[in-house]
């Protein structure tokens, strides 16, 4: 296949799901008043997918339209119905005790894991599994995820930002940048190579790969973490047409040589108690079971993988959105940094990771930019057997929902984290909801039921020590660029919050300006 030729076809498959993506948005306000007159004023091919007022069609259309298609339709669940390419039923889920049921019912709602094959790119792994195999991995690889796993992410993290702030930025008072992913990215990459592969990666490291490799492991993590989607689409035989193709090619194979190193270099080892990375902790794990339970290499592969896939991605965008919601909100900013010095006041400036639980203001703010940008939108389910869910109307009536056997059902967590039965001023940025009683069944950023989130811990310990390091020495602004210094902040805040849908809730442009505070240290 010519490159000209797999565009088109990429093309072709992305406009006809927008249309897919359109039809079903249509249809799933058929309990809309509004619906039938709608309908009534297409009378030609042209308007055969009529404009629905406040919604977005598109692949990304359940972070964009967040629960406004729910206020339509008035329940906290609605249909769509798809003719193409099999007719299909969706069931779509913004109510928290629906959505917990459907997590807890594993036998009732499965997940569909033949739409996640793709993601086999090293073998097997957790998230493509179910069944005996899903608790095979998850029985192996949950110990990795331990509280001396944790401790080892804050140090290694505290140890990251410290030498970007003294061997990268330096005295600079003011690093600007185009798109704030371009500092969160390789800060996230060089926490999971320490912690994730026990590969320190320092911010002055060489270019030169070591013998018997054409890339460097910092090089081949780096590019397969941000070309994976072109592994996703291209055929493996077309990976040589073109320079960007080969180095993707390269990057994988180099990656994959790194990784069986390491797990030979550590099983030869023998002795592995005194390293706590994921992967360490995974071959102890493995080690400790006997029999056909045991990880092949090609598991073991599958899943640190999608440990670094997962990880680095997500915290990479979330500190993005995080960074920018303080930009944007000084006030918020404020608040935190003065919790921040406070906190530092009392354990001095190398706050450790049993220090972490001080960091209340930091958490609340996390965790508020996880409801406001789930890094995964919705999860799908199939259903099994007939059954029903319950919910409530606008008006507080009870509703019994049937789903049918085959039909999908989205739990839908962007609906959910904007549900106003649940959150006040849902569209609002205000941490302090985290710093009292909160809705836990309704904040589901790292899902929910056996298959919630591995990682969690992993995750906020690395954040709050970032956020921590960053907040306390700098403040943060939205870059000022002349095109746009008639904009009002409604218009401003559409800018920086544009996103796209990748493997995880994506942002697309957040230009941010980091300005050198005069105390820069807590005596």
């Amino acid at each position: 296949m010519s490159l000209t030729l797999l565009a088109s076809a990429i093309a072709t498959i992305y406009v006809t799901h927008r249309l897919v993506d359109y039809w079903r948005a249509a249809r799933s306000i058929n309990n809309h008043p509004g619906y039938r007159t709608l309908l009534a004023q297409t009378s030609s091919i042209g308007h055969f997918f009529p404009p629905i007022p406040g919604i977005t069609p598109g692949g990304n259309h359940l972070f964009m339209n967040k629960y406004r298609m729910y206020e339509i339709v008035g329940c906290d669940i609605h249909s769509a119905v798809s003719a193409w390419p099999t007719a299909t039923t969706t069931l779509f889920v913004a109510d928290a005790a629906a959505i917990k049921q459907v997590a807890l019912a594993r036998t009732r709602f499965q997940k569909p894991v033949h739409h996640y094959d793709v993601l086999e790119l090293y073998g097997r792994n957790l998230i493509t599994a179910e069944g005996d195999e899903w608790k095979k991995y998850r029985k192996i690889c949950a110990p990795a995820f331990s509280e001396r796993n944790n401790r080892l992410v804050w140090e290694e993290t505290i140890k990251i930002m410290d030498s970007l702030f003294e061997d990268v930025w330096g005295s600079k008072e003011i690093i600007a940048t185009d798109h704030v992913v371009e500092i969160t990215l390789p800060i996230a990459l060089f926490v999971i190579g320490a912690a994730g592969f026990g590969r320190k990666i320092s911010w002055k490291d060489g270019d030169l790969a070591p013998p018997g490799h054409r890339l460097t492991f910092k090089e081949a993590l780096h590019v397969v973490s941000t070309d994976v989607f072109i592994k996703l689409v291209v055929p493996d035989r077309a990976l040589g047409l073109t320079e960007r193709l080969r180095s993707v090619k390269v990057a994988f194979e180099e990656l994959k040589q790194y990784m069986l190193e390491m797990i030979d270099e550590r099983q030869r080892a023998g002795n592995l108690e005194g390293r706590h990375d994921l992967l360490s902790s995974l071959l102890n794990a493995n080690d400790l079971d006997s029999g056909e339970s045991k990880l092949t290499v090609s598991e073991l592969l599958g899943n640190i993988f999608i440990f670094l896939l997962a990880g680095h991605e997500t915290t990479a965008h979330t500190l993005c959105f995080t960074f920018a919601l303080l930009a944007l909100h000084p006030d918020e900013q404020e608040i935190l940094y003065q919790h921040t010095q406070s906190v530092l006041s009392r354990v001095g400036d190398a706050p450790t990771y049993d220090n972490m639980p001080l960091f209340t203001q930091s958490l609340a703010v996390f965790y508020e930019t996880l409801r406001m940008f789930p890094p995964a939108t919705g999860i799908m389910k199939t259903c099994m057997e007939d059954t029903t869910l319950a919910t409530t109307d606008a008006l507080g009536n009870q509703i019994v929902v049937p789903v049918p056997k085959g039909a999908d059902v989205t739990m839908d967590f962007t609906a959910l984290h904007y549900n106003p039965r649940y959150w006040d001023e849902p569209h609002a940025f205000r941490p302090s909801r985290f710093l009292k009683e909160w809705p836990r069944d309704a904040f589901l950023p790292f899902s929910t039921g056996a298959r919630a989130c591995l990682g969690r811990k992993f995750f906020e310990t690395e954040g709050i020590a970032i956020l921590t390091k960053v907040i306390s020495r700098y403040r943060i602004e939205v870059k000022e660029e002349p095109q746009f210094a008639l904009e009002t902040f409604e218009q401003r805040k559409a800018r920086i919050f544009k996103t796209r849908l990748g493997l995880t809730l994506t942002p697309i442009k957040v230009p941010l300006v980091f300005k050198l505070r005069e105390t820069k240290t807590v005596t």
